[in-house]
Parts: structure tokens; sequence; C-alpha cells
């Protein structure tokens, strides 16, 4: 497989200078005009609709990285058929599919009892009224925003929010643009409304998603030509520039009804019209300046990191990622709406990844899946009021922290892009967070190790700890310690002396909590090996490999270790942080070639004391370096291969872990 090599994981969309007039929908909203009143915390006091303006929002205020946990949830229309999962009124058209199976042998086929029936109510076949109509639990009925906000604040959120508008088209709030909207039809509620006075109430930020993009791109494609206008803009067949106004039309509707801290918005934007974008990115920005206060806006397509916040659905990255990114995911591997005998992940696994997206860079936001009717089914409860307790006793090691050089260490791997899901670890999986004051590093094993707690990271080559003031476990209680004695550090690792083998209390991570008179120390100032050493690639656990008596210019290779002098290097400083590398075998230096591009082959030469044969060690945590060439800014890179006598390239440093070497003494 080529090295490190994946798409980048921010997709940039296009920059094309907008025309006059091109911003349609948003003149109507004085976004041209606008006149901030306030001042936001930060970044320009005012937008244009251009990617140039929009790129100046700072993408991830204070609040956001502080926060690290959210709940949002998928409640609506498609919670009332509670089968298969939230694309059911996608797939109920679909001929043969299994909603399509299910729905003709319980409500008829979707020519005669269609999706809109769940809205404006029907009887099903077997004489039952369907309708999604929650009621208030003051008026008699089940749902209870207030209970719900209570829920997310005991279950450690500090954000949350409604799924505003799925890919249904159905908008949850009092709509003037849509008449497919929950005040004039269904519960005829303005549920966006109560649950944002509900949530706000606990002292939580507000958030709504939007899914509506894909609403007109595909969703209903399935669903034939409607013979009314009102049924067209339910089922997305309005045509492009309507439907394109439209999406923009709903978003400025949620924006000034109900001042959201955090826009969230699923895929497909890319296939929006570029100046519809910018026209809602500039007019949140500047309500947000008026009401003086940072927002949040982020994506999966079609906006830039520049101002805005990628999301990995259901993942996140293999490694430590910059600039600030974020992830949804959800109670239910299955759906992401309540269904019939929905399953749920682990309290367990669900923390750990918390933990691991933390200290990777990241926040996570958590779906649940209520009942059509206002229910949070108790499997749920549990999951959220588990991550609570946990939170609620060591959230300190999370809230307010940031990430430091080194993500952490183990044998589990998490992450890697979409889609890798939440993962319970091991007590041998350790994740580092730190103090915004860098003075406080804390880490935090995914199990109780026994009476001994080793972090391989922390061993003596890689940093040194002379300014260590105290290590500490954090104690049951919130704010509460256990001292521990001094750690004893060895080229191993750190080695800390626990209360008992067994563990003191019940929890499913443990943190010790590490305390400097200063700054925390910097991976990597530890000693490096003086004699000859093996260079190990992270991915593969080959050595880089001379080849032995080869020509000036030969490629690099990479070899199982067998105690050859072709696989010893040494690493001879020259000052200013460089390095030679030496092969013990010809004596020839490690050489970039002079050339950048990405998969180029690292070759070896005689030593000229050029800057393509120096090198810098840069720290990739758990023991591992970063080899970058000082010439060409690339570096070593395994790319993947585990082939013995594959060649070594030149890759930009990254995340993955072909780009990462560790240097062991022989």
């Amino acid at each position: 497989m080529p090295s490190s090599p994946s798409p980048a994981p921010f997709p940039v969309s296009r920059r094309t200078l907008l025309t006059a007039g091109s911003a349609g929908a948003a003149a109507a909203f004085g976004l041209l005009r606008f006149a901030p009143s306030a001042s936001a915390t930060a970044g320009p006091q005012s937008y244009t609709a251009s990617w140039s303006s929009v790129d100046q929002h700072p993408p991830t205020p204070e609040w956001f990285q502080d926060a690290k946990f959210g709940i949002y949830y998928h409640w609506g229309v498609f919670s009332v058929p509670a089968f298969s999962s939230e694309w059911y009124p996608r797939n109920m058209y679909n001929p043969g599919s299994i909603e399509n199976q299910h729905h003709i042998a319980t409500y008829g086929d979707p020519s005669v009892w269609p999706y809109h029936n769940f809205i404006l109510g029907a009887y099903d076949k077997a004489g039952n009224y369907t309708k999604f109509a929650p009621k208030l639990a003051s008026a008699g009925g089940s749902w209870d925003p207030n209970a719900w906000a209570q829920l997310f604040k005991a279950a450690g959120a500090k954000f949350a929010g409604p799924v505003a508008e799925h890919h249904d088209g159905y908008s949850m709030w009092n709509s003037q643009a849509n008449e497919w909207n929950a005040v004039r039809t269904g519960p005829n509620l303005d549920l966006v409304g109560l649950h944002a006075q509900a949530i706000r109430a606990q002292g939580l930020k507000f958030m709504t998603s939007l899914h509506h993009a894909y609403h007109f791109l595909g969703y209903y494609q399935y669903v034939p030509q409607q013979s009314t206008a009102t049924l067209q803009k339910l089922y997305g067949q309005m045509g492009t520039t309507a439907e394109n106004q439209l999406w923009f039309t709903k978003l400025v509707e949620v924006i000034n009804g109900y001042q959201p801290d955090m826009i969230w918005q699923d895929f497909d934007l890319g296939n929006v019209q570029e100046s519809e974008r910018l026209a809602f990115l500039a007019y949140y920005y500047n309500q947000a300046v008026a009401w003086n206060k940072d927002v949040v806006a982020t994506y999966k397509d079609g906006f830039d990191t520049s101002g805005e916040v990628f999301d990995f659905e259901r993942g996140g990255p293999g490694g430590l990622l910059t600039p600030y990114w974020l992830t949804d995911d959800s109670v239910s591997s299955s759906s992401w709406c309540y269904t019939v005998g929905i399953g749920y992940y682990t309290t367990q696994a669900l923390l750990h990844a918390l933990i691991d997206r933390v200290a990777k860079g990241g926040n996570m936001l958590l779906n649940i899946a209520p009942m059509a009717d206002g229910t949070i089914p108790s499997g749920q409860q549990t999951i959220l009021l588990g991550l609570g307790d946990w939170l609620g006793r060591f959230g300190e090691a999370i809230y307010a922290t940031r990430a430091w050089s080194s993500y952490g260490e183990g044998p589990t791997a998490m992450g890697g892009g979409s889609f890798s899901g939440p993962k319970a670890g091991t007590p041998q999986d350790v994740r580092f967070t730190r103090s915004k004051d860098n003075t406080v590093l804390y880490a935090t094993a995914l199990g109780w190790q026994g009476g001994t707690m080793t972090v391989s990271t922390l061993n003596s080559n890689q940093i040194n700890l002379s300014t260590l003031v105290s290590a500490q476990l954090l104690n049951n209680a919130a704010g509460t310690y256990v001292n521990l004695p001094s750690p004893v550090q060895d080229t191993g690792g750190l080695h800390f002396t626990m209360p008992s083998s067994n563990a003191p209390f019940n929890a499913l991570a443990y943190t010790v909590k590490l305390t400097f008179s200063g700054q925390i120390p910097p991976l990597g100032t530890g000693p490096l090996p003086t004699g000859w050493a093996k260079i190990v690639n992270a991915t593969t656990g080959l050595v880089l490999d001379s080849g032995g008596g080869v020509a000036s210019g030969s490629n690099l290779k990479q070899w199982t270790y067998d105690g050859s002098t072709n696989l010893q290097w040494q690493l001879v400083p020259l000052g200013g942080g460089y390095y030679r590398i030496v092969n013990n075998t010809n004596g020839m230096v490690a050489d970039s070639w002079g050339d950048s591009a990405n998969g180029a082959p690292a070759r070896q030469a005689a030593w000229n004391g050029g800057n393509n044969q120096q090198w810098t060690l840069t720290s990739a945590g758990t023991g591992r370096y970063h080899i970058v060439n000082r010439g060409t800014g690339t570096a070593l890179d395994g790319a993947g291969s585990s082939a013995a006598g594959s060649t070594t390239v030149m890759w930009s440093p990254n995340s993955s872990t072909n780009n990462e070497w560790s240097i062991v003494a022989v």
C-alpha cells in the first residue's frame, strides 16, 4: 500500500469569486447590508459571502474546546414506524427493500399510504391511528423537555440540541417557509424552541443539527413526481433554484429564531450551490457578532477548516490531528433513530472512545434515539448516566484540557477515519491530556493495570522529569487525590506504585495526574542511543536497511532485523538539533536526494555536509519519532509495506504510523 497517503481529512470546497447578486436569497435577509451592533469575542466584526471573508472566522471558540462532550438526538417523524433506521422515509419507496416490504405489510403500499400520513395521521392495517404527535408531560403526555435536559447535564454534556430537520424535509420548528413543520402539523408544538429553552436552563450551550442538503439531492429518489406544490416541497421536487434557496432560508429561520451556539450539518453540502453556502456562513457569523457570542459551524464536506470544524462520522483520526475536529457517534451501531429491538454499544466502549478522541484533539457529539412519544429508553439513560458518573468523578482529565504532544500508547487501535466506531480499550491503553497552562499532564489508563502502572511513553529516553512535583491518582470523588510515591523512570517507561493490586474503586478508566513546577517537559528530550542502533518502523516492525555494499545513490530499504550491520545506524549530532545518520556497513549516510515529492525514495550517499543529509527528530509520542529531512521537510516513511526489501520513501510528516520510527540501541 502507499504510505500515509490517504486523502486529506479536511475536504476544501472550491473558492470562486462570487459575481454580483449571486448571494440569491441572502439579500432578502439583509446579509449584504448587515451592520453589527456588538462585538463577538474573537474574529472580524463583519463578514461577506466570500471565502476570503468567512475563512477569517475563528472555527473553535474556547467554550467549544473546553466542552469536549455534547448530545444530540434523531427524533422525528421517522421515529414513528420505528423500523430499520432513520432512512425509512426513503427506503419505504424502494421496491423490494425491507422497509418497503414492512410498510406494505403494516400500512399499505406507499402509493396509497405515503410517508406524509405519519405527519398528518392515518390508520394502519391493524386499525391503529398513527401519527408523529408527542405530547408534553404537562399535558398528560410522555415528553418532558426539561427532564431530557436534566439527563443531558447529568450525563456530563456541555452542549446539546435536536436534529432540527433530517433528510425527510420535516422542520421541527415554527417555519414560515416550510408548511411541513411541527407547529402546523404533527404535535403542533415548536419542538426546537422547547428544546432550546430547557437545555439553556441547565446551563448548556444549545446546538441544532440540520441534514436537509440531501433532502433535495437524492433522499427521495424513489418517490414519484407529486401533483401539488406542497407535496413537491416535502419530497424535494421543487427544482434546483427553489430548493437551494429553501435550504438557505430554513437555516436563517433557525438562526434568527433560536440563536444556536452551534450548527451541525450533515453530508452533501458540496452539492448545494456555493453562493448559498457562503450566504449561510456569512449570515450566521454576522448574527453571532450581533449577539456578542462565538459560534461553531461544522461540516463533512462543502466548507473548510479555516472557519469551520470538520466532523468525522462515527470515528476520528488514528493519531493527533490539528486543527480541532469533531466526531458524531451514536449509542447504537444499527440506527440513529429509535427502532424496535435497537441494540447499544457498551458504556465502556463509548467512554473509552470519548477519552481517545479528546486525547487526539477533538470533541465527541453523541446521538441518542428517543421513541416517537418522547420516551428515552432506559438502556440509553443507563449509558448516559454511566458516562456522567465517570465524568463527574474524573472529568478534570477531560474538560478544559488540551491535547499533548502524544495522544497515548497501547495495543488497541482506535480511530483511523470515519465509521471506525467506538471501541473499548485495555488497561495497557493510556491516553494523555494536559491542562491549558501546560503544567499538568493527565495519563488515563483504560483499565486498572495492577499494583504497578507503567507508561512507556514517559521513558528516560523520551522525557526529562526533573521538574515533576507530584504524582496523584484521581480519587473516587471529584477534586480528591491519592498521593503516589515518586515514580521510577527507566528506558522502559515511568512506573507508578499504585495503592493496591486491585482497583481501590470501580471505574471504567483510571487517571494519574502529574504536576510540574513549570511547563511539562517536551517529549524527545531524553538521550538517544550514542552507539549503533536499529531504526524500526512503527507500522511494519521492519528496520532501515542500507543494503550493504551498494553504490552511492542507492535506495534505502527495510528488512527484518537479524543483527546485520547493514541494519545498524548511528545518529551523529551536528548541532542545532540536526543529525547525520550513518550506516555501520558502508559508512554512507541517509540522504533525501533533494526530492520533496511524497513517495520519492530515500537514498544513501557519502557524507558531504549538505542539508539533504541532515535530519531532525520530532517526537511522535510512544517513544517514536518523525525523522525529518532538513533539505526537503519530508520524513522517512515505511510506505505501509511489510515486505522485506521494500523501499523506504519520503513523505510529509503526518499521523500515520508509516511515518513513525523507534530508535533502539543494539
